[in-house]
């Protein structure tokens, strides 16, 4: 049995022929925390081109984002001779000059899409998301790889009004076909204050959360402190053991005198021998 939420949002998606709808927020139950502060997830335009029957591979959607204003808000998406603008996201300043091209993709025949009774399959969820919904913004690296090809879809602005358009084309003609009404105004989000952060548990403020972090991260730096000063503490009292070792081995170089023994005094040259005779006294001996 089909569950109720996803018939509603099959009959969401579903809305039948014509020209005169507009691009809607994907469903609650298909997208949630839509939009957000860079993204808005679209239902694609499922069975809404359908009149003409258009054969598989013959027709392609193009998706143009705009930033809402006065003087843009209708904007036109094609030229003179109905050709679909192929303006990018950095010729209209994001919008804000004027509509730009942010996707294309094939048209799906209304029999051909997923059931949606298969959304919980883990294995089947993304092709079938992809199949009902497209996230504009959803490219973060498009604008900054200087060998990427193609359309860019890069991050929207946070707190900013957009529409969006769908254009149905004729891919042998190049021309337009059909179109929808621009979408009604679609506000991204906005991040909230510091102040206003919930970090439960505890509902601390941003400014709490900015201190903890401070006094949390103190008990690191004191012990980085400590660790410096044992280091120079012991490299210190190794330059001091040195030099007490230093002064020791020349102090035990000299030979220890015994206390209990008189101290030798050295042999003077009178005691070494006789005395010499002086030559007076042998002059007296001959004459005796």
């Amino acid at each position: 049995m089909t569950p109720l939420w996803t018939l509603l949002a099959l009959s969401c998606l579903r809305r039948g022929s014509g020209v005169d709808l507009q691009p809607q927020l994907a469903s609650v139950n298909l997208a949630t925390n839509n939009p957000t502060l860079t993204t808005v997830a679209l239902e694609k335009p499922l069975c809404v081109f359908d009149s003409d029957a258009p054969l598989p591979g013959a027709y392609e959607v193009f998706l143009y984002v705009l930033v809402d204003s006065e003087s843009t808000w209708n904007a036109s998406v094609q030229d003179g001779r109905g050709s679909p603008l192929s303006t990018s996201f950095q010729q209209a300043e994001g919008g804000r000059r004027g509509p730009y091209k942010a996707a294309a993709f094939a048209l799906a025949p209304c029999g051909d899409l997923p059931s949606l009774e298969a959304v919980g399959d883990p294995s089947r969820v993304s092709a079938i998301l992809s199949a009902y919904l497209i996230r504009v913004g959803d490219d973060g690296t498009c604008l900054s790889d200087p060998n990427f090809r193609g359309l860019c879809n890069p991050p929207l602005a946070g707190d900013t009004k957009y529409r969006f358009k769908y254009v149905l084309v004729n891919v042998s003609s190049g021309l337009v076909q059909e179109q929808t009404l621009w979408s009604d105004p679609v506000h991204t989000s906005w991040p909230a204050p510091y102040a206003a952060i919930d970090t439960w548990p505890g509902r601390r403020s941003g400014g709490m959360i900015v201190i903890t972090s401070i006094l949390g991260s103190l008990p690191f730096l004191l012990l980085v402190a400590f660790t410096g000063a044992v280091v120079l503490s012991l490299i210190d009292m190794g330059g001091f053991d040195g030099e007490t070792m230093h002064d020791s081995q020349i102090t035990q170089g000299t030979a220890p005198k015994s206390q209990g023994a008189a101290e030798r005094p050295y042999p003077s040259v009178a005691s070494r021998g006789p005395a010499l005779d002086r030559p007076e006294a042998y002059a007296s001996k001959l004459q005796d």
